[in-house]
């Protein structure tokens, strides 16, 4: 099979991404497209995406075997078929690259990606109607979203996605490159062996939504979410001319009127939003005492009020 990707180990992939698999065999044993691949399909789109294997059984929970399609064009053909069926599924988000037969453990296998959606096509719902259509991805689940989820996710998309707006004539040059490196390195420890740790540059801020294109200008650049997260407060300025982010403490909130400590944008650091986030939560933690615990053979050095 001339298309056919390089071979998959399960086990990095199920620890790198969320995973979702089906044995996909059908009545006749030669592989059939079932009818529950869209709910994980609507769960994933709606959430982070993730990846569906069809051709893998997982049996028992969380131990996968390759069992392989002998029709793997078959399969494909529904998947396209269905997902140009706006009777079937709302949208589709897929490309040719993203529906790929792959060789895992000597069996061929359909590997669908399944990107997270953009936020003005929320909710990617079955059928028609996105009030009991529509699913959410929950600890390697789909689930049912309800009324209310729905209606919340319409009203965001109505609204202008401002921070998805790609800024013509900014570029890397406005970014601070070492905030951009510390996001990589706490990317690559949260998510250990994912597919976008080792992209270059360019291709990993793209994935991230950072930097894209305007279509139909035909132009490229930093999204202004990106140039929030990563880049310098007096080039932000020049978009947003009333950015600020602050941060004071008060020996007694209500009657200080004072700050004891504060963090601004003053020069001596980026001034961008993730650095600020960085920066603040050591400020919030310095003090806050660790008792000893081991999860998995390892220390725990954070406890509820870390995470809060």
């Amino acid at each position: 099979m001339s298309d056919l990707c390089d071979s998959l180990d399960l086990e990095t992939l199920a620890e790198s991404c969320d995973l979702e698999c089906k044995a996909a065999q059908g009545r006749d044993g030669r592989g059939e497209l079932p009818e529950d691949v869209w709910k994980s399909y609507s769960a994933m789109a709606n959430a982070e995406g993730g990846v569906i294997l069809l051709g893998v059984q997982e049996k028992p929970r969380g131990q996968f075997h390759a069992v392989g399609l002998e029709d793997v064009e078959r399969v494909r053909k529904a998947i396209w078929d269905n997902l140009h069926n706006r009777k079937q599924v709302s949208v589709n988000l897929l490309t040719e690259q993203d529906v790929q037969p792959v060789r895992i453990d000597g069996q061929t296998v359909l590997r669908i990606q399944v990107p997270r959606a953009a936020r003005r096509m929320k909710p990617v719902h079955l059928g028609s109607n996105p009030f009991g259509g529509t699913y959410l991805r929950r600890y390697e689940g789909d689930y049912q979203a309800d009324d209310e989820t729905v209606r919340r996710m319409l009203a965001e998309r109505v609204e202008d996605s401002r921070d998805e707006r790609v800024l013509k004539g900014f570029d890397f040059n406005d970014l601070d490159m070492d905030t951009v490196a510390a996001y990589r390195n706490r990317f690559a420890a949260v998510k250990p062996g994912h597919v976008w740790t080792d992209l270059p540059l360019s291709e990993f801020l793209e994935r991230i939504g950072a930097v894209g294109k305007n279509r139909e200008e035909g132009y490229s650049g930093l999204r202004l979410a990106g140039l929030l997260m990563f880049g310098r407060a007096e080039v932000i300025c020049d978009v947003l001319p009333h950015y600020m982010v602050d941060y004071q403490e008060r020996a007694e909130a209500k009657t200080a009127k004072r700050w004891t400590d504060r963090l601004i944008p003053d020069g001596s650091w980026s001034g961008n939003v993730y650095d600020f986030f960085r920066k603040v939560y050591q400020k919030l933690t310095v003090d806050l005492k660790v008792p000893f615990q081991l999860q998995a053979g390892q220390r725990i050095d954070d406890t509820p009020v870390h995470e809060a």
